[in-house]
């Protein structure tokens, strides 16, 4: 609205002055004398098409002024601020930004705290852009000898999780379903880790990959992310530097 509003006015502004010059370059200087009327109304022409020219010049540059400074200000109060992300009546904010909501509350074996290994399934979408998926539900779990080989694992409190992610899994228990929304920022992967190897989860697909890359690496789309995760099993740390496995689905 302000660059229309700035528009109209500098359009309005060029059209006026391009009148005014039109009428005071073209009229005679001195109309009683005769004998150089045909002069000066020559000379009237050259100073008007000059002063058209500054008027257009300096009209052409301050336009482009406005246009740009306008549009970086709704850059910046559109793209990156907290108003920009999508706010979902049915999930809980917290204080931190992310949100989430409990599909399913689990109730076996200890709750999930920083230093514990969870082990959890997962799938992701780009809820601020078509929900597209960039890490689908349902595929192969597992294999013949450990049904865990194709699930996730992550140490609380290491930060090679999303930060969103792995706050959200914090209070989980095994066989609990969360739903957790992160805003583009710090809660979600980080610009530095295109690959996301540092900083998960990783999407098992190139595909997949593309897809949420496509979205973090496009500051015109709004690039909030929904991770469904489902915890499969908490581990404890046994002071040995390992850890004693918990009681999984």
């Amino acid at each position: 609205n302000c660059i229309i509003i700035i528009m109209k006015f500098l359009l309005s502004w060029i059209v006026l002055s391009i009148v005014w010059v039109g009428a005071n370059g073209f009229s005679s200087p001195n109309n009683n004398n005769n004998n150089s009327n045909k002069q000066q109304m020559l000379d009237g022409a050259t100073s008007a098409n000059s002063r058209r020219q500054f008027v257009l010049g300096t009209a052409a540059t301050l336009l482009s002024s406005a246009v740009a400074a306008a549009s970086a200000r709704a850059e910046d109060s559109t793209m990156y601020s907290p108003s920009f992300v999508q706010s979902y009546d049915d999930f809980t904010k917290t204080d931190e930004g992310w949100q989430y909501r409990d599909v399913k509350v689990g109730r076996t074996g200890e709750a999930a705290q920083t230093g514990d290994r969870v082990v959890f399934d997962w799938s992701g979408y780009t809820i601020g852009y078509f929900g597209r998926p960039f890490q689908a539900k349902g595929g192969p779990q597992g294999g013949a000898f450990d049904k865990d080989l194709d699930y996730e694992r992550v140490v609380l409190g290491s930060g090679t999780l999303v930060k969103g992610v792995e706050s959200a899994l914090v209070g989980m228990k095994s066989g609990s379903v969360r739903q957790v929304i992160v805003p583009y920022g710090p809660l979600s992967y980080p610009e530095s880790d295109k690959e996301h190897v540092a900083v998960g989860p990783k999407p098992s697909t190139f595909s997949g990959q593309r897809a949420l890359n496509f979205v973090l690496d496009n500051p015109r789309v709004d690039r909030t992310m929904l991770f469904n995760v489902k915890v499969i099993r908490v581990d404890r740390p046994n002071g040995k530097g390992g850890y004693t496995r918990g009681v999984g689905l």
